[in-house]
């Protein structure tokens, strides 16, 4: 039994040292840092929240927008990939199905870096988007405008992350015991109403997960939103960046780092806590 404990602690080991010095140790020192004031002339370090009033001061209405961009995202990333899901469940024709699972699948593979750079040429005001419009009369190319602000950014963020909630979504679903969605076809209940009452609250748990996941994805973003997102306001992530390049200001962008982490925590929270509700119910 010992030898046993022991090999496997020893081919453990390294994956655990990787993860302590790469995640845990940065981790921690972040969180550290977001406290600690920076010595100025013949005043030491010491420990308050200045780093914090400085941050909110600055970037206070960047941290608004952060949020309602995330949160917009993550709840079109849900309804789209439910349709998508849904479709594929009951009512998909199987070319639309191979269609549908072909190309919800390509964002995986495309790096955040790659999203931005696509969209930046894709949603300008003479990108393949608009031009596309001008070209069957939708839109008249004078007038046309970009979607390189906010609009932009939910559009990359959902483009990106509804590959990955559907591909959850609809592997949930496909395991669902078929009974109970042919007892609500036989009692002749919609596709929308066998969607939203029978399937739906059966795979709640994984699209939860999925939806996390995605916020807490998006929330660390920085490539879309400073290729896409020109201006004021801008994301957290941004600013993070900018304190550390322009500044040094190591302080500040940890606290801003600190906040983005109790968004992500206060979510699973949320999540975790529904969950042991749940759990106890049953």
């Amino acid at each position: 039994m010992r030898e046993s404990r022991f090999v496997s602690m020893t081919l453990v080991a390294p994956a655990l040292f990787l993860v302590a010095g790469l995640f845990l140790w940065p981790l921690g020192k972040s969180l550290i840092g977001a406290f600690v004031i920076e010595p100025d002339g013949e005043v030491a370090s010491r420990i308050g929240i200045d780093n914090f009033i400085k941050a909110f001061s600055l970037y206070g209405q960047d941290v608004l927008y952060t949020v309602g961009i995330v949160t917009v995202a993550t709840l079109l990333v849900g309804l789209i990939s439910v349709g998508i899901g849904g479709y594929i469940t009951l009512c998909g024709r199987p070319v639309m199905v191979a269609a549908l699972k072909w190309l919800y699948r390509w964002p995986l593979f495309i790096p955040f870096v790659v999203v931005g750079q696509m969209m930046r040429t894709f949603l300008a005001k003479n990108g393949f988007m608009n031009n596309s419009f001008e070209a069957i009369g939708l839109i008249d190319g004078l007038t046309a405008s970009g979607y390189l602000d906010w609009r932009g950014i939910i559009i990359a963020f959902v483009w990106k992350q509804t590959a990955f909630a559907a591909l959850l979504v609809s592997g949930a679903m496909a395991a669902l015991d078929r009974s109970t969605i042919e007892a609500g076809r036989d009692l002749g209940a919609s596709p929308w109403r066998i969607l939203g009452e029978i399937i739906v609250p059966q795979i709640k748990t994984t699209l939860m997960v999925s939806l996390i996941l995605s916020f807490v994805t998006m929330l660390s973003v920085l490539s879309v939103p400073m290729m896409i997102g020109t201006g004021t306001p801008t994301m957290m992530t941004v600013d993070m960046a900018w304190r550390i390049n322009g500044y040094s200001d190591y302080g500040v962008a940890n606290a801003l780092g600190f906040i983005s982490m109790a968004m992500a925590g206060t979510v699973a929270w949320i999540y975790l806590k529904q969950a042991v509700k749940e759990g106890g119910q049953n």
